[in-house]
């Protein structure tokens, strides 16, 4: 990541004004600087000339207000940074969590959910460190820095070369030690991210390691992992110390130049002493942000190596919608779903191919087809989820937002989570009803599942047809509560019994004569004979 990435402030829109606030308070911090080093330079010098205690009294208050006036510019200069940065790190997450919501499951069962999870918790957090140290070091350094080299150039010309001569050995170190501090930090970041994906795998089997009394094998596992995590994390505090060391002692050895020079000139009577003292007082200040850029750097090299991760997500996203948005047409249709011309592939590897079909409203609809046609890729495709070339319309809405917000469905996996039942059924809704899930779980043929029972991690606790029955009611349950004008189940009644595949295809039939376009992604042919119309989709998107 380099020292401000751009994307920063496109994907976060509150990081542009921090950093506007952050260079307005840089520009009054080197205006104080400057003015209480010419301060203290006068009431030196004018003390040594002999001047009475009284005369000075005016410029010592004014020196005494500017101080204040430093400080309380510090003071906001961190509450700005501390800000500014919980509000840009919560805006990323809230990117991040919306971006994967758009690419899909499919999208996530390729990646590790385990290192999604790390970078929009942790990851994210760390970016902490990032805002409140090192960005508003690096702001100071842009404005501060180049304005106390004019200054000192300013009064004192042979100080000012010594100043551009030896301020670039600190970037030159900086850069030296960075790269191997990044390093660092990937091998820790990696390290922290096998421990992660170790102990949920560890989590997730554990019931099956008991059973078998395995449980212990892992132990070592989990143990060499966060050892492994614990030297790498020491290497990055390590390189941190003495990198700072390094770049204390070259600001210092450049300060030393500028000061013995000085007094060398003031011994010979070639400089004023006011000029010397105001230089002498300048110098370090001109050092001190370049500095503090490169020791605050370490505390923010995690956050910026999860933001490297979560700016690749967030760039896939984009590149995604952008596919969609310049292959989507316009379409007539008033309501229902609609497919023109359709074509998804994968790697330039055609899995639907001018695919076209219709579902009015108030139809119930199956389409059936061998696996690996791409039935549950036009489904993806649906909901925004699979880029794809063609038209595709829900509801009246040819756009990605708009189909996703007509469409209720549910996918060939429950994705349950960790709660009760009735959370499952009702996720998403904020002010959940009781009665309505409910009616949910008995349209669903569930009703002999209780709201109030409780679900481990997966659904843990239901079977298979249960947990299938409890997907298909949190559809029902969201078409209900937004009006979707389209109902999307992909093989529903796989899991399930003859008798609870009876009664859900009633409902089917009974949801579309409400008016709902439904279409049902299924192989079974007690499926197909239940429905209004049945698209027999061959390879090749042939449609009957």
């Amino acid at each position: 990541m380099r020292p401000l990435d751009p994307r920063l402030l496109r994907y976060a829109a509150a990081a542009r004004l921090t950093l506007v606030a952050g260079g307005v308070l840089a520009v009054a911090r080197t205006a104080c600087i400057v003015l209480s080093s010419w301060l203290v330079t006068q009431l030196v010098v004018r003390a040594i000339a002999g001047e009475p205690l009284g005369s000075l009294g005016g410029l010592l208050w004014m020196l005494v207000l500017v101080v204040l006036v430093r400080g309380g510019v510090g003071w906001l200069t961190e509450s700005v940074a501390a800000r500014g940065g919980a509000t840009v790190v919560g805006q990323l997450r809230s990117a991040l969590v919306a971006a994967i919501g758009r690419l899909g499951p499919a999208w996530l069962r390729s990646r590790s959910t385990t290192e999604v999870t790390v970078t929009t918790g942790r990851g994210l957090d760390a970016l902490d460190g990032y805002f409140t140290s090192y960005l508003p070091q690096l702001i100071a350094t842009a404005i501060a820095t180049p304005i106390l080299v004019v200054a000192i150039f300013w009064q004192d010309p042979t100080s000012g070369i010594i100043v551009l001569v030896t301020l670039p050995l600190i970037p030159v170190f900086m850069m030296l030690v960075g790269w191997a501090t990044q390093a660092a930090q990937a091998r820790q970041w990696s390290a922290l991210s096998r421990l992660s994906r170790g102990f949920l795998d560890v989590v997730d089997g554990l019931s099956t390691l008991k059973l078998f009394g395995r449980q212990h094998r892992q132990e070592a596992r989990i143990r060499s992992v966060s050892e492994d995590y614990r030297v790498h994390t020491m290497k990055v505090l390590r390189m941190s110390f003495l990198s700072g060391f390094v770049l204390e002692l070259a600001a210092s050895l450049s300060v030393a130049l500028v000061a013995v020079a000085i007094g060398l000139r003031l011994l010979n009577g070639q400089l004023d002493l006011s000029v010397g003292l105001f230089v002498l007082l300048l110098a370090p200040e001109a050092f001190l942000p370049l500095r503090n850029v490169g020791a605050s750097f370490h505390a923010a090299t995690e956050g910026i190596e999860a933001a490297q991760a979560a700016f690749a997500i967030l760039d896939e996203d984009r590149s995604a919608r952008d596919a969609v948005a310049a292959h989507a047409t316009a379409t007539t249709l008033d309501g229902g779903l609609a497919f023109d011309d359709v074509t998804i592939a994968y790697d330039d590897r055609e899995v639907v191919r001018g695919f076209s079909a219709t579902v009015p409203p108030g139809t119930f609809a199956v389409l059936t087809a061998p696996s690996g046609s791409g039935k549950s890729s036009l489904l993806g495709a649906v909901l925004g989820f699979v880029p794809f070339a063609g038209s595709i319309a829900a509801g009246g809405a040819a756009d990605a937002d708009g189909r996703r917000s007509a469409v209720a469905w549910a996918g060939q996996t429950p994705g349950l989570i960790a709660g009760t039942v009735g959370s499952n059924v009702a996720l998403g809704d904020a002010h959940p009803e009781p009665e309505r899930v409910a009616e949910a779980l008995r349209l669903a043929a569930a009703d002999e599942v209780a709201q109030e029972t409780l679900l481990g991690v997966g659904g843990a606790g239901l079977s298979g047809g249960q947990a299938q029955r409890v997907a298909v009611a949190r559809a029902l349950y969201r078409m209900r509560a937004s009006g979707a004008a389209v109902l999307l189940l992909d093989e529903p009644t796989s899991a399930l019994d003859a008798t609870a595949e009876a009664r859900l295809l009633t409902t089917l039939r009974a949801v579309a004569a409400d008016g709902v376009a439904v279409l049902v992604v299924s192989h079974r042919e007690q499926v197909a004979d239940a429905a209004d119309v049945v698209l027999r989709m061959e390879v090749g998107s042939r449609v009957e």
